[in-house]
C-alpha cells in the first residue's frame, strides 16, 4: 500500500527517547527509515526495560521494540574514517537526517550540517539535543526530571508547602521527539518552497517544554499579566471534583460549578441543594464545606461502585468523568480495540506481544506495520550491500576493522 511518506528516506543517528520517538512517527507513515546504531551495544535504550520475564537482554527491550518499529537497523562506527565515508554516501541518498548527540559530537566528527550538504544541498538535518545548538546551556547534561523542572511547569506540582514533583514518566522527552517529527515535515515542505535547498533544524528539548501547553506557556503569560506563579492547590479542593477511589480503582470527576445540581442527581441526593453549606458557589467554595462534601457524601458514593460503574452513571447525567485506567486496563478497554489501538507484533527475540499502533487514524493512507523493530545490524546488508553497491566479500571485511 502507498503510504502518505513513502517517498521520504530518513537517516536515524538517534537513541533513547526522544529522537526514536522523533523517527518512529515518521516510519510508521510510510518512510524509509534507516536507525543506525554503534557496533558495541547499539542503541543505549536496547539496556532499559521493561523485558520479558524480567531477565535483561538487548533485542528485548520493551522500549527499544516500541520506539523502532517500522525502521531498518544497521551498525556504524562513526569515528572511523570508513563509517564517516558509509555515512556520506547514505546521506547522499537521504531526505532527513536525525541525530541527538550533544551539539558539539557531529562537528567533532567532520560531520557538521555544513559538510553533510555538500554531499546532499536538499538534506533536511533535525538536531535535537538538550537545550539546543547555541546558548550558554548547549552542553549541559540533562535528564528528563532536569528538562521538565527547567522547562516545564514542576513548580506548580504537587502539594503546596512541599517540594515540587513531576508527572510520572518521561512526558518531555516524548514532547520533543514528536515536536522532532514536525520539525522534520515541515523542514521537507520548506525544502519544496525553496525548489530543492535543505536546512538544518535545531530542536532543543528544554525550549518545547518552555512551550508546551502542559502548563509553562500559559504559566509565562500570566505571570506578566498579573504577576503571579500559579499556586499549587490541595488535592480535593473543589466540591465534587477530583480523583475518587472506587471498589477496585479510581474516578475523576469535574462535577462542581454549573454541574453540581448533575452531581447530587447522579448521586441520589437532589435535597442537598438547599442544604446551606451547598447551596450558594461561595458555600461551595469555602474549605470546609469541599471537604465535607468529598468526604462524606461523594467518597462513600464511589466505593459503592466499581470505577466503570461510577464513571457509567457520571456519563449518564453528563458529568466530565473517567476511569483512571492501569496498562492492564487500556489493553483490555473496548473502545480502544474496536478502533485498532493495539497491534501483535511477533518479533524473532523477544516474541509476540501487543503495542500501541497507529497514533492517528488517516483514511487514504492508513498507519501499517511493515517490521518489528530491529535486531542490531539486521540491515546490515541490505542496506550496504543493495543500496550502496558494497560487495557482499567487501562488508565480510568491515567488522574486523571495528566499522560495522
Amino acid at each position: 500500500m502507498d503510504m502518505a511518506l513513502s517517498d521520504i528516506r530518513v537517516l536515524d543517528l538517534t537513541h533513547g527517547i526522544a529522537g526514536p520517538y522523533c523517527t518512529k512517527m515518521l516510519a510508521d507513515y510510510g518512510a524509509d527509515v534507516v536507525k543506525v546504531e554503534r557496533p558495541d551495544g547499539g542503541d543505549f535504550a536496547r539496556r532499559l526495560g521493561p523485558f520479558p520475564g524480567d531477565s535483561p537482554h538487548p533485542e528485548k527491550s520493551g522500549l527499544f521494540l516500541m520506539l523502532n518499529i517500522n525502521k531498518r537497523g544497521v551498525t556504524l562506527d562513526l569515528k572511523t574514517s570508513v563509517g564517516k565515508r558509509m555515512l556520506t554516501e547514505l546521506v547522499r541518498q537521504t531526505d532527513v537526517l536525525v541525530e541527538s548527540f550533544s551539539p558539539r559530537v557531529m562537528s567533532s566528527l567532520g560531520l557538521s550540517y555544513e559538510s553533510l550538504a555538500e554531499a546532499n544541498p536538499g538534506l533536511v538535518m533535525v538536531s535535537i539535543s538538550n537545550f539546543g545548538q547555541t546558548g550558554p546551556y548547549r552542553d549541559y547534561k540533562a535528564s528528563e526530571m532536569v528538562l521538565y523542572g527547567m522547562g516545564g511547569a514542576m513548580h506548580s506540582r504537587g502539594l503546596p508547602g512541599r517540594e515540587p514533583v513531576k508527572y510520572g514518566t518521561n512526558v518531555v522527552l516524548y514532547q520533543a521527539g514528536l515536536i522532532g517529527a514536525l520539525a522534520a515535515m515541515t523542514g521537507l515542505f520548506a525544502r519544496r518552497r525553496r525548489g530543492g535547498d535543505g536546512e538544518h533544524v535545531d530542536v532543543s528539548i528544554f525550549e518545547t517544554a518552555a512551550h508546551s501547553r502542559d502548563g509553562r506557556s500559559p504559566d509565562i503569560i500570566a505571570a506578566q499579566f498579573i504577576n503571579q506563579v500559579r499556586p499549587r492547590r490541595e488535592p480535593g479542593s473543589t466540591i465534587a471534583s477530583g480523583t475518587f477511589p472506587c471498589k477496585d480503582g479510581y474516578i475523576v470527576l469535574g462535577a462542581g460549578g454549573a454541574r453540581f445540581p448533575q452531581a447530587l442527581a447522579m448521586l441520589g441526593r437532589p435535597e442537598l441543594i438547599d442544604d446551606p453549606r451547598f447551596a450558594t458557589r461561595t458555600a461551595q467554595l469555602k474549605p470546609e464545606n469541599v471537604v465535607a462534601f468529598n468526604e462524606g457524601i461523594m467518597l462513600p458514593w464511589t466505593m459503592q461502585h466499581t470505577m466503570r460503574e461510577a464513571w457509567a452513571k457520571a456519563q449518564e447525567h453528563h458529568i466530565i468523568s473517567g476511569a483512571i485506567f492501569t496498562s492492564a486496563d487500556l489493553l483490555a478497554d473496548d473502545h480502544f480495540r474496536d478502533r485498532g489501538m493495539w497491534v501483535e507484533i511477533d518479533h524473532p527475540v523477544a516474541g509476540k506481544f501487543e503495542y500501541p499502533g497507529r497514533p492517528i487514524i488517516m483514511g487514504e493512507t492508513p498507519w501499517q506495520l511493515r517490521r518489528p523493530a530491529p535486531q542490531l545490524g539486521e540491515h546490515n546488508r541490505e542496506v550496504y550491500c543493495d543500496a550502496l553497491g558494497y560487495a557482499p566479500e567487501e562488508l565480510a571485511r568491515l567488522p574486523g576493522q571495528g566499522v560495522i
